[in-house]
Order: C-alpha cells, then structure tokens, then sequence
C-alpha cells in the first residue's frame, strides 16, 4: 500500500519548515516567492495533496458551495447545476449537491451541509423555513435563493423577473390575435409560478379577457395529461400558456397526438428555454431565462459574503429575453 505523503514529509524534501508548508496553502497567509516554489516543487515530486477537511477544522470553513435541488427531473435545473459548477471550479470552489425529496429544504439536509462546513450555500427549487434558515445565519454561511423568492426579508435571492414576463406573454398573444386561453401551471405555491400567473393575468384582465387555469405538476407527464383533459372536455383554448418548457413539450405532443394543429389551431409558449426547446421536434416558442447572468449574480455574491460576511438581503431580478419559434 502507498504510504499517505503529508505536509512534514514536504517541508523535509523542500528544506523548510513544516509551517511553511502550511502557509503555502493557506490562503492569504505570506510567505516568499522563493519558499513557495520550493514547497510547490517538493509537494509536485512526491504527489502530495492538501487535506481539504483537516484544513477546515481550523479555519471552520471548506472550499466547498453546497447546493440544494429538488427538481432534478426538470432540464432546466440539470444545466443551472451545470453553470453553478462551472463557474465555481473557476473560482477554485467545488460543489457539494444536495437532493432534496421535499419542497421544503429539511432539517437532515441543513446537517448535511454544516457537518462539510461549507463555505455557501445555494438554494434552488426548494423553501425553507425560517427556523431552519437561522442555522445558516447562526454559522455566518452566505445563502442564496436560486430562482425563487422567500417571503423573509433576511435572505439573498436571484430570479428572473417572473412578472414582466408573464406581461409580456399576454400582450404577444393578444397582438397575435388571441382572445381564450389557457395557463398551465405545476406548483401554484412556489414565487415563481405566482408571478408569472399574476403578469399574465393583469394583462388579460387590463383588455376585458380571461383565462382558463389548470395546475399540474412541472413535468413532462404533467402537461401531457392536463392538454389531454382539455382537448378531451371540448374546450380547447386558441394560446397555452405554460409555466416551465418540459410541461409545454407535453402539452405540443399530446396536440400532436390529437392531430390539432399548432400555432395555425392553438399556439403554446413555454417558459426556461431548456435546450430541448430549440429541437426541431420542437421548435418551442418561450421565454429564456438568463441562466447565465442568474449565475454569475450569485456566484459574485456569495464570494463576497465568504470573505466579508454581511448577511445583506435582497431580491435580484434579472430581465429574461422572449424567443419565437414556430409554435406560435
């Protein structure tokens, strides 16, 4: 078996003290560029590794972001996961994930990223209550709320702005001539599924125009069956509104499956633009979030939090950008 290399067997080949090791890998300690090099040489010749954890239990921190997720199932979480990880590795952070069953992040959840002692902590798709949220705040661990929004105003959140969209989702269709329609929605509970409701309905509502309203759940199946039902009872509206692209991609397939003709019968917009939206399958007409300025908004954030803690809360809104395809 090979022998575990550790700091002292560093210093002894570099010729320096154990400390100096030490201090090379620690950040924001000083040490000359000479003893640097040295250490770095010796610590390359041997394979030798920093302990991440052991490093930890003095400074009660990792180079670890931990990010809580719910709905892997979705696409559009899978490539924010994507982001997130790529924008921390470049920072010199990794990402420890966190699946979490329920839409409310649980108390074996906050444990599990306390005992890593992570530096941040990122918080997607899910809630939290504000007894298990004061655990963050208790250990000065910078939270973020990743595209949604907490009715606390203790905590950072970064979304996109849900209601100018669901506005302007309403003000195309109706320029587009149409006057009954339909919003599907998953969770009616979360920020995001009320925003985009209520942009929506003020708008409809501004004209004398209403909507027929139906809550699913944010997947495939979901928008599958819920246009079923509706094509099914008769009362097929001329706009689907629907609140995520996976759902919408259920509801284009189950059109497709009844052979009613989209946009020239009924048109769909979605919401997220996934990657699957753009598929010529597809060619889904919906409203992109800005994943990428998202990201980065929270990563600046968070980094700052980590070297100078505040606790600064705020809600972030980010514009999102309307993308026509052929589905309307």
């Amino acid at each position: 078996m090979k022998p575990t290399i550790n700091a002292k067997d560093v210093a002894k080949l570099a010729g320096v003290s154990q400390s100096s090791v030490s201090r090379v890998y620690f950040e924001g300690a000083k040490v000359s560029e000479r003893t640097r090099k040295k250490v770095l040489a010796a610590a390359e010749e041997l394979g030798y590794r920093p302990n991440e954890f052991a490093r930890s239990l003095i400074t009660s921190r990792t180079k670890i972001i931990g990010l809580v997720m719910k709905g892997v199932e979705n696409p559009f979480y899978p490539q924010v996961l994507t982001q997130f990880t790529s924008s921390f590795k470049k920072c010199g952070y990794s990402v420890l994930f966190v699946h979490t069953n329920n839409d409310e992040i649980q108390k074996e959840d906050v444990e599990t990223l306390l005992n890593y002692n992570v530096a941040g902590v990122v918080i997607t798709d899910a809630t939290m209550s504000l007894t298990v949220a004061e655990s963050f705040k208790a250990h000065h661990i910078p939270l973020v709320f990743f595209n949604r929004k907490l009715n606390l105003s203790d905590f950072y959140s970064v979304c996109c702005n849900n209601l100018n969209a669901g506005r302007a989702i309403a003000e195309y269709l109706i320029t587009e001539g149409s006057t009954d329609m339909a919003y599907i929605s998953g969770n009616e509970n979360t920020s995001t599924s009320l925003e985009r409701e209520k942009g929506f309905g003020e708008v409809l509502e501004q004209h004398n125009l209403s909507y027929a309203k139906h809550i699913s759940d944010y997947t495939y199946e979901g928008g599958y069956g819920t246009a079923l039902s509706i094509i099914e009872s008769g009362k097929l509206p001329s706009a689907f509104f629907v609140a995520n692209d996976i759902m919408a991609m259920g509801v284009l397939d189950a059109l497709r499956k009844k052979a009613v003709q989209v946009p020239e019968q009924v048109k769909v917009i979605g919401f997220d633009n996934i990657d699957m939206a753009s598929w010529p399958a597809y060619e889904l007409t919906t409203w992109e979030q800005p994943i990428e300025k998202m990201v980065e908004e929270t990563v600046n954030y968070l980094l700052a939090e980590i070297a100078e803690y505040t606790g600064t809360a705020k809600v972030l809104e980010v514009e999102g950008t309307f993308i026509e395809r052929k589905t309307t």
